[in-house]
């Protein structure tokens, strides 16, 4: 198995591929949906890492492989920038999930 990065970034790319971790770098919306369709189509790759950036161009097709797939497992990963998330995402994920507040 091995993993493959798909990426918005040319240093994240170069990072990852230091690392030995192979990938592309695409920018739009119809080459992210290429991407995926072509790792899926690859047998060999378990591990799915994609910038948080691009995974929010296609949430549809990230949770359909989340949900329906059971390889590869999709990792979204922060840019070198940080995360786009909100700081209380955490939390606000438990008090969605579960009803409680901490």
């Amino acid at each position: 198995m091995k993993m493959f990065l798909i990426s918005d970034n040319v240093d994240t790319s170069t990072g990852f591929r230091l690392a030995g971790i192979e990938g592309v770098v695409v920018h739009e919306i119809e080459e992210v949906r290429q991407a995926i369709s072509q790792v899926l189509l690859d047998r060999e790759v378990g591990v799915l890492l994609i910038t948080e950036k691009l995974g929010q161009l296609v949430p549809d097709i990230i949770g359909d492989i989340k949900l329906n797939y059971h390889i590869p497992l999709v990792v979204e990963i922060p840019d070198r920038h940080g995360t786009g998330r909100t700081p209380d995402s955490i939390t606000k994920y438990v008090r969605e999930a579960i009803g409680l507040k901490i």
